[in-house]
């Protein structure tokens, strides 16, 4: 038998080991609350607690059964705490015997950090089932690539049996079309078993529009007077609310067995409480997980840090940050955008990806454009820059544009191979999205699947969204991006898994995997406890780009890359020092060594040379 594990809350339901089970609920606007067997339709009245508590210990409701809490107007309404659903958000929850699933890698350690290389995915679109037994078929293919981290984007329960997961609502629930808890448990289990770490993407800024009855009995769950893109804030600093999200953090670690958390957009966590809500979770996180790798990340678009590390490398609370500035950079310099935020990144982009790649952020407290002219930023040269997580595409970066395309429909595949290289073969941490490693052109649009009043208004709402892009001023132009609500929105967002088996996406797939693998044998071992201050760069002409970075055993890994439709002179244009060669790791010209002796790179080519520190510490004859 394997290990079994379950992860007791202050919200929920929990099997008693007397028999029975205890449901749990916060409901301060409400003096009477009734649990129902909705089976049976039996029910029994729950006691009321202090702080707006309602609590009943009962068998009224047997394991595998759907149950119900009941308000004074005979209203009936999910746990929020539910850990799975019998079917939709607005119907019943289901009391799970979470110890019934037997892990076969219990004793799991994780993997250290530097080891990370992330592929995001969405579990409906993934493949063509759409679900977590889907994607556990696809891992050996993950593997043989050289991913070694699975991240999921958001699971948690939301309305409808369509979306990208951020409009959750019930976030301890798995979602049901998905196939719900037992198949996620058999995912994680699968991933382990082959060595890879699955992270999972957390929302804790907001719940969805449809789906979310908390309103009706715990409008103290909110702060009406606080604002967000979503609506009223979540009260973080009411006590029941705090516990609520930290147990969530630790349910799906312990009780789901995650290597990871990703926490989705806190820059618009509205919290002036002392630790934070954000800090809060990863305190809680670090004192209580000390016997595996455990890896917290976050999305802020602030370049606000949480990163900071200790005096043994290990960090004080979160592990790494999506790097948006990274990929704005990279993107100007494929596309040419200037639309939206891309006008940050229009003035010498070459110079601001170099930045990116040896210091984290690009804005560290200068004026942004795109922001009316306000700072943005804080200073990060005294974190590692795998501190930093970095990519050319991911969820949002195609599915905000109005039409889900993907880097291979905008930019020339030996761009894409440039900045592919760059991506992969410096030391921050590299995150691709799922079929970016073959060129997938299907496009990842933005889908939901509501009804009614709220559908046309999320219709209405996505296409309002682009009036200030250049190519969408004209309305009738708005008019013909596609409908979030339409199913084919949805199924032509799925992967097509028969590009890899043939021209040009299996060779890029190819080349793709030899990237990974002069990663994993001659970078990965040289970052491990990586420190601050360790890169420095030289831009010439605007195009022209040298970057060094010195590894933790003294070694010097260098990339030469020419990001420009010309050739370009390294020896004319970059001091010695800069040009010493050391040992060819990978060129994307065919003959690298000639490259390197006649001084001249060619068009949108890159060249990464490897001055072993073993080597340097050797006399010269």
């Amino acid at each position: 038998m394997g290990a079994r594990y379950a992860f007791e809350r202050r919200w929920g339901a929990e099997l008693l080991a007397t028999g029975g089970a205890r449901f749990r609920l916060w409901a301060p606007a409400l003096d009477k609350v009734s649990l129902v067997a909705t089976e049976s339709k039996r029910s029994e009245p729950m006691r009321r607690l202090d702080h707006g508590w309602f609590e009943l210990a009962t068998d009224l409701v047997e394991p595998g059964a759907g149950y119900a809490f009941e308000l004074p107007n005979g209203m009936q309404v999910p746990d929020p705490a539910a850990r799975a659903q019998v079917g939709d958000v607005h119907g019943p929850s289901l009391l799970l015997d979470p110890r019934l699933y037997d892990w076969r890698t219990g004793n799991w350690p994780g993997r250290p950090w530097e080891e990370a290389v992330i592929y995001e995915l969405h579990p409906g679109t993934f493949t063509e089932a759409g679900t977590f037994a889907g994607v556990e078929e696809k891992l050996d293919d993950l593997v043989e690539l050289g991913v070694t981290v699975v991240e999921l984007m958001p699971v948690a329960q939301f309305s409808g049996n369509r979306g990208w997961g951020y409009d959750g609502v019930l976030l301890y629930a798995p979602h049901v079309t998905y196939g719900g808890p037992g198949a996620l448990k058999a995912l994680v289990d699968a991933a382990h078993a082959r060595g890879l770490m699955v992270f999972l993407d957390v929302v804790y800024n907001h719940f969805g529009p449809d789906g979310n009855y908390l309103h009706t009995y715990a409008p103290d769950f909110f702060h009406p007077e606080l604002h967000t893109p979503w609506g009223a804030a979540i009260a973080y600093d009411r006590a029941p609310v705090r516990a609520f999200f930290i147990e969530n953090a630790l349910y799906w670690i312990e009780e789901y067995r995650f290597d990871g958390l990703r926490l989705d957009a806190i820059d618009q966590i509205r919290d002036e409480s002392k630790p934070t809500i954000v800090e809060e979770i990863a305190l809680e996180v670090r004192k209580r997980i000390t016997d595996r790798h455990v890896h917290l990340t976050t999305e802020d678009d602030r370049n606000v840090n949480y990163l900071h590390r200790r005096a043994a490398g290990s960090p004080q609370l979160y592990t790494g940050e999506w790097n948006d500035d990274f990929h704005h950079a990279a993107h100007v310099i494929a596309t040419g955008e200037s639309d939206g935020y891309y006008a940050d990144y229009t003035i010498h982009p070459v110079v601001k990806l170099a930045r990116a790649l040896t210091e984290g952020y690009v804005y560290q407290g200068e004026a942004s454009a795109f922001r009316d002219g306000s700072k943005r930023g804080q200073p990060s040269t005294d974190l590692p820059l795998t501190a930093f997580i970095d990519f050319l595409q991911n969820h949002d970066q195609a599915g905000n544009r109005a039409c889900g395309e993907r880097l291979a429909s905008l930019a020339p595949p030996h761009v894409i191979d440039a900045l592919t290289a760059l991506l992969l073969l410096s030391p921050g941490i590299p995150l691709f999205f799922m079929g970016e490693e073959w060129g997938e052109t299907r496009p990842f649009l933005f889908f939901t699947d509501f009804h009614g009043e709220l559908g046309a208004k999320v219709r209405e709402g996505r296409r309002n969204e682009f009036r200030k892009w250049r190519s969408f001023a004209d309305p009738s132009a708005r008019d013909r991006i596609p409908d979030p609500n339409a199913v084919s929105t949805f199924e032509s967002s799925k992967l097509d898994w028969n590009k890899p088996n043939a021209a040009p996406y299996a060779d890029r797939l190819e080349q793709v995997g030899r990237l990974l693998e002069i990663r994993r044998s001659e970078i990965t071992p040289r970052l491990a406890e990586l420190g601050s201050d360790n890169g420095r760069f030289l831009v010439a002409n605007d195009h022209g780009l040298v970057v060094q970075w010195t590894l933790v055993d003294g070694s010097e890994l260098k990339a030469f890359a020419n990001l420009h439709d010309g050739e370009w002179s390294i020896v004319a244009s970059v001091p010695q020092p800069f040009r010493a060669a050391g040992r060819l790791l990978y060129a994307t010209a065919e003959d690298g060594e000639s490259a390197l002796q006649s001084g001249l790179l060619p068009q949108w080519s890159v060249m990464v040379r490897l001055v072993d520190g073993r080597a340097k510490r050797q006399p010269s004859p």
